[in-house]
C-alpha cells in the first residue's frame, strides 16, 4: 500500500551556534506523518545553507562536493524505499534509518507462519514420545488455514508477529466462518491451535501484549443425543450378510457397552482385557486423548464380540482386541447401518460413547463418578455433559412421588 513520503535536508545548530560557524547537516525522513532524524556526517556554514533547497549555495568545490553527496544520500534513501516496496515490506521512518546505517532490521523479527513451522517441526520429532500423529496433522492443518487467511487479509506469505492484534484475532474467527464456511465450535478448534502458537511467542519474550486478551474461545453447547435402548437393541438384533457392515456394527455395540471412543478401540491391546477381583473380565488401559487411566468391567454383550473376533488373524498378528477400518471409513458405514436399522440419527462413535454414558449406564442407575472413572474423566464437570438423562429415566424416579401425593 503506498504511503505518504518525505524526506527533508536541514542544520541542526547546537546552543552555542555562532553566525558563519558550520553546522552539521541532518536528513528528517517522514512516512505516514511519523518522522526520524538522521545526521549525514556533512557540515556547512548557516550563511551558505539554501532551507528551501536543503542545498548548499554556490558552485565552489565544497559547495558541490556537499551537494553531490546530498543527491547520493537521498538516491540511496529512495532506492531502499524502492526495495521495501517490491518485497511487500513494512515501510516506516525508523526501518529506512536503520537501513541506511546498516542495522539488520530483520535480525531481531519474528515472523508468524516461520514461528508455526518450527513449532510444528518439533511436534513431528516427538511423535510418540510427547504428541500423537493427530495433533500433527490438526496443527498442520491449522498452519494452512493460517497462510491462507494471511494471503487472503493482507496479500502477505507472512507477517511479523508484532502486527497481532485483538483485531486481527477477530477478522481470523470471521474469515473461518464466513470464508471457510465452519461452524463456531469448529472455528474455535482451529483458533484455540493458533493460539498455543502465540502463547509460546508470549512465553519467549517476542509479544509483549496478547492479541487475545477479551476474546471469548467459549464454545457453544452441544446437544447430544445418545440411542435409546430401543434404537440400540436395533442395532444389536440385526445382522448382516455384508462382513464389513457386520464388522463396524460389532464394534460400535462394543463401544456403546464400554464407552471407549474409537481411537482406544483402534489401539486396545488383549493383554490389557484382564480378570479383576470380581472374576470377571475387565478393560484396563489408559485413554489415548488424555493418557488417564480407564478401568471398565466388560459387559456380556461386549464380552461376546471380543470372543467372537478371538481368533481373527489380524489380532492375533497385532496383540489387538478387536479388527478395525480407519474412523472415516467405519463412521460412512455407520449411516449404512443407521438406514437399515430405521435409525434418523447420524451415527458416530462418539454417539456410541454417549449412549454409554446415558442409556447404558446413568439411565440404569450407575453413579455419574463411577461412569466418570470408566469414561477416563480427569473431572466430573465432563462427564456431566455426556449425562442427559433420558425422560424415562426421570419418569420412573419420580413415579413414587406421583403415587404420594396423588393421594
Amino acid at each position: 500500500m503506498e504511503k505518504s513520503f518525505g524526506l527533508l535536508f536541514f542544520l541542526r545548530k547546537s546552543r552555542s551556534h555562532q553566525t558563519g560557524s558550520e553546522s552539521l547537516i541532518y536528513v528528517k525522513i517522514t512516512v505516514d506523518g511519523e518522522s526520524c532524524e538522521l545526521s549525514t556526517k556533512r557540515k556547512c556554514s548557516s550563511d551558505k545553507w539554501i532551507a528551501q533547497a536543503g542545498r548548499m549555495e554556490g558552485r565552489t568545490e565544497a559547495a558541490k562536493e556537499i551537494n553531490s553527496y546530498l543527491d547520493s544520500f537521498q538516491q540511496k534513501i529512495y532506492r531502499i524505499k524502492k526495495q521495501m516496496m517490491d518485497r511487500d515490506d513494512e515501510i516506516t521512518a525508523e526501518i529506512i534509518k536503520q537501513k541506511l546505517l546498516g542495522i539488520d532490521v530483520n535480525k531481531n523479527k519474528h515472523m508468524l507462519i516461520e514461528i508455526f513451522k518450527d513449532h510444528n517441526k518439533q511436534v513431528l520429532e516427538l511423535i510418540g514420545k510427547q504428541y500423537s500423529k493427530a495433533t500433527f496433522i490438526r496443527y498442520e492443518t491449522t498452519l494452512r488455514h493460517t497462510q491462507a487467511f494471511l494471503e487472503y487479509k493482507y496479500q502477505k506469505e507472512d507477517l511479523d508477529i508484532t502486527k497481532l492484534d485483538y483485531q486481527m484475532v477477530c477478522d481470523f474467527e470471521h474469515w473461518f466462518k464466513v470464508v471457510r464456511n465452519c461452524d463456531h465450535n469448529t472455528t474455535i478448534k482451529y483458533i484455540s491451535n493458533f493460539r498455543k502458537i502465540i502463547n509460546r511467542c508470549i512465553k519467549y519474550g517476542w509479544l509483549k501484549q496478547d492479541p487475545f486478551f477479551g476474546f471469548s474461545m467459549r464454545k457453544m453447547e452441544v446437544q447430544r443425543v445418545p440411542l435409546t435402548e430401543k434404537e440400540l437393541n436395533a442395532i444389536i438384533q440385526l445382522d448382516f450378510s455384508i462382513p464389513r457392515l457386520q464388522l463396524v456394527k460389532d464394534i460400535f455395540v462394543f463401544c456403546c457397552f464400554t464407552g471407549l471412543a474409537y481411537i482406544d478401540v483402534k489401539e486396545l491391546k488383549r493383554s490389557s482385557i484382564v480378570m479383576g477381583n470380581d472374576d470377571k473380565l475387565w478393560i484396563m488401559s489408559n485413554r489415548h486423548k488424555t493418557k488417564t487411566a480407564t478401568r471398565i468391567p466388560i459387559l456380556p454383550v461386549a464380552k461376546n464380540i471380543l470372543e467372537k473376533y478371538a481368533y481373527n488373524n489380524e489380532c492375533m498378528k497385532k496383540d489387538a482386541a478387536l479388527p478395525t477400518f480407519s474412523n472415516q471409513k467405519m463412521n460412512n458405514y455407520l449411516k449404512e447401518i443407521a438406514d437399515a436399522c430405521g435409525i434418523k440419527k447420524t451415527l458416530t462413535f462418539h454417539i456410541a460413547r454417549h449412549t454409554f454414558a446415558t442409556t447404558v449406564t446413568l439411565s440404569n442407575g450407575v453413579p455419574i463418578e463411577t461412569v466418570s472413572k470408566m469414561l477416563g474423566h480427569k473431572d466430573l464437570k465432563t462427564t456431566q455433559i455426556y449425562a442427559k438423562i433420558l425422560d424415562h429415566k426421570i419418569g420412573n424416579d419420580m413415579a413414587h412421588l406421583f403415587e404420594k401425593y396423588g393421594k
